[in-house]
């Protein structure tokens, strides 16, 4: 997952900006607002801070492995810190999770040209450069930011600068995360904000690909990009749907059961 364009600088942007939202959305909640109930109904907020945390902290290990030349840890190493994360309060979950994932976004920006440059690790079966590690972080920082803000205001979205360099991961992301369809279909996604065609296909596996003015499909959706990454992370139940257009015999009811949440 090499990656020159977006170039680094826009990942670690985004980072700050996804960092400072999650900030400003728990900073001054207390412990019974910390238990309230996330958009994952079995997740209280404290519960999502925790998993920022704990995230921040392994990858935090994972940037400092990359930028050392070494491997980095492997899961026998995250279960000790998951374990810590869980075991703490609400209160401390979201304070020790915002002082992660300060140090983890600070970290990134602090790495020199020479660095950013340099970085290359094998992660996940995939090549990785700074800017592919920044992404993966990035996507699970920006949508568990998410699960927050829904949860204290319904109408909230991921943030757009997220959103704009999300959308060309979506093809790893769903195919990692779609369900099996027994009887395959294909839905062709028009977006705004920005303007975008993509074909999402559903089969035992799914994929999205870019679409041309050939492309043909059983049905069209179309809706905001915000929307279209939500979807795809699971997120796109119909009481958090913005106004969309579908038109023939397959939509995003059929494209809901494909992309469940993780």
């Amino acid at each position: 997952m090499t990656s020159s364009t977006p170039p680094v600088q826009d990942w670690i942007t985004a980072l700050r900006g996804s960092h400072d939202r999650f900030r400003s959305l728990v900073t001054g909640l207390d412990g019974h607002d910390l238990e309230t109930t996330s958009y994952d109904s079995e997740w209280t907020l404290a519960q999502v801070a925790s998993h920022i945390g704990s995230g921040a902290e392994i990858f935090r290990l994972i940037l400092e492995a990359g930028l050392g030349g070494v491997e980095p840890p492997g899961v026998e190493a995250m279960h000790p810190i998951w374990n810590a994360w869980n075991a703490r309060g609400a209160v401390a979950q979201r304070d020790e999770a915002l002082a992660a994932d300060e140090g983890l976004v600070a970290a990134f920006e602090t790495t020199t040209d020479a660095e950013r440059e340099k970085f290359r690790m094998s992660l996940f079966g995939m090549d990785v450069d700074l800017a592919g590690l920044a992404a993966m972080r990035l996507s699970e920082l920006a949508v568990h930011t998410w699960d927050i803000a829904v949860a204290l205001d319904p109408k909230s979205t991921i943030d757009a600068d997220a959103v704009r360099l999300l959308l060309a991961g979506l093809g790893r992301t769903a195919a990692r995360s779609g369900k099996p369809v027994a009887e395959p279909f294909t839905v062709l996604l028009l977006t705004s904000e920005p303007a975008g065609a993509y074909l999402v296909s559903a089969g035992q596996t799914a994929s999205i690909e870019t679409a041309t003015a050939s492309t043909t499909a059983d049905g069209t959706a179309t809706l905001p990009a915000e929307a279209y990454v939500r979807l795809v992370y699971g997120r796109l139940d119909p009481e958090h749907t913005p106004s969309v257009s579908e038109s023939g015999a397959r939509g995003l009811v059929d494209l809901r059961a494909v992309f469940q949440g993780f």
